[in-house]
This record gives structure tokens, sequence and C-alpha cells, in this order.
């Protein structure tokens, strides 16, 4: 199982929508997409074997992979779309207000290239409720990037660690992600990115705007940020318009292709429940 379909908790999601064990999710046979992505919906870091499915979350990216000769590529939806599947949102839910802000962020191998305090003057000109800025890992653990958000007032987050080559995982990402957004009205970031079809998704009105940085020797595979502007120009802006955005966030991460569990199982190779008749399913998740 390569490492990153453990990402985020993506396989735990998929665990738990097949009915398995959602704590020590099995083996997934193939490599699945894990992030939203412009190109054939793998990370291009990453090598991969001849042969073995792979994955992805929309009918866009699939046509894209073939395109590349790609084969064995199937369309599953994203497990964020499955989430909200399995965890609609209360309709005695508290009042949503203010806006969750996820500024682009740097990895493990690429530092961000840009001015926070300039982005901290946008979302001051922007945002007329309370903000939560939301901060990748590497950035919440910079002291001085974490404290230029908070001296700004801002309420500063962060919803976990990703995992890495199977260590460190956190079952409960997008869980608490979830969570968030779901306190929030709006969901806003200086590039279009997982974040913003998420929010979307979960019900925020989504906004795109401020200077949108740059990775450290950013390559722009697939056209980068400039074909992202110019083929995704209805996410950009400070005000969208919230049922074209709504039908983007939809199409881009497969919720209306999403896959019954029975034909899930099928595809990733992991039994079915007859399978294991003495299986019981406890949903049980640390969160």
């Amino acid at each position: 199982m390569h490492h990153a379909n453990h990402y985020y908790g993506h396989s735990h999601v998929l665990a738990r929508y097949c009915g398995l064990d959602d704590t020590d999710p099995p083996r997934l046979h193939g490599y699945l997409q894990h992030g939203w992505n412009i190109g054939d919906g793998m990370a291009p870091d990453h090598e991969y074997v001849p042969g073995v499915p792979k994955f992805v979350w929309s009918e866009r990216v699939r046509r894209r992979a073939w395109s590349l000769g790609r084969r064995d590529v199937y369309v599953v939806g994203a497990p964020w779309a499955y989430l909200i599947a399995m965890e609609p949102e209360p309709a005695d839910a508290p009042k949503r207000e203010g806006t969750i802000w996820y500024p682009f962020h740097g990895w493990e191998g690429q530092h961000i290239i840009g001015s926070h305090d300039g982005l901290i003057a946008e979302i001051r000109d922007t945002e007329t409720g309370p903000v939560t800025v939301c901060l990748y890992w590497q950035e919440f653990r910079d002291k001085r990037v974490r404290a230029l958000y908070e001296r700004a007032g801002f309420r500063v987050i962060c919803h976990g660690y990703r995992g890495g080559w199977w260590k460190d995982l956190d079952p409960g990402f997008l869980y608490r992600q979830l969570a968030e957004q779901r306190r929030h009205s709006r969901v806003a970031s200086n590039r279009l990115c997982s974040a913003i079809m998420y929010g979307t998704l979960a019900g925020c009105e989504p906004a795109v705007y401020g200077d949108p940085m740059q990775l450290e020797r950013e390559k722009s595979a697939f056209g980068g940020q400039a074909r992202i502007v110019r083929e995704w120009a209805d996410m950009h802006g400070a005000s969208l318009d919230q049922s074209v955005a709504r039908r983007v966030a939809v199409d881009e991460l497969g919720a209306d292709r999403l896959l019954p569990p029975a034909e899930l199982r099928r595809l990733f190779g992991w039994p079915s429940l007859r399978e294991d008749p003495d299986f019981e399913l406890t949903g049980v998740l640390t969160r």
C-alpha cells in the first residue's frame, strides 16, 4: 500500500464507508489521489509501478490521465465527499459565523516564499466577520509565522499532521477539518486548492484572493498557477457565485460519482463483509 494512501486519514474514511475497521484499514491495492489536482491525479514527485490501478476523484482527472498514457484509472470520488455523505450536518447545528482562511503552504520538501504581512492586510481589508486562519503543520510550528497571524487578531489553528511513510498517521484529520469548516460561513485561500473545494461542498461560501505566493523552486506542472486562474476563473475572487462554485466542487470532488460500498471494496481489493462473517462493525475512530 503506497504510504500516500494514508494521507489525511483517507484510507480510514473509505474503510469506514465500506463497513470495515476504520482504525486499521486494509491494504489498498493501488494509488489513491490525495489532493485536488490539475494533472492526472497523481503526485508528480512519486514513482508508480506500471499496471497498478490508480483511483482518482473525478472524470475530468481520469480523462487527463488517459490522455497522458495512464491506464487502469478509475473514478471513485474524493474521500471528503464520502465523509460528508456519512456525516450530514445536523439540523440543529449552530449558526455559522466568519471565515476560515487557508494560506497557501509549503511542505516538507519546499517552503513558501511571500509576504505574510501583505496577506494579512488583504484579509483584513476583505473579511467583515471573525477570521480563523488554518496553517499547515509546518507553518503552525513556525513560531514566527504563527505569531504574525495571532498578532493580527485572528484565531490560529491547525487541522493536524497528514502522516507520511506510514508514521504519524492522523485518522481524525478530515473530521476536524469538517467540524471547523461547518463553524464558518466562508472559506477562503490565496490559491484554489483542496480546502476551497472541501469547504464549498461543506456549505461554505468560497473565495480565492490575495497574493498567491510561491514555493521554493516551484515548477509549473500541467500549466501551473496561470492555468488554474485561466481555467477556473469562476472560482477566483472575494465574492463568488455560490451555485457555480458548488457545481465546480461537486465535479472536481466526484461527489456525484460515489460508488456503493461493495463496488469500492471490489476495486480496492478489500474483503467483502460476506468473506468475514464474524466481523462486527464498530465505527469507532479516535477523532
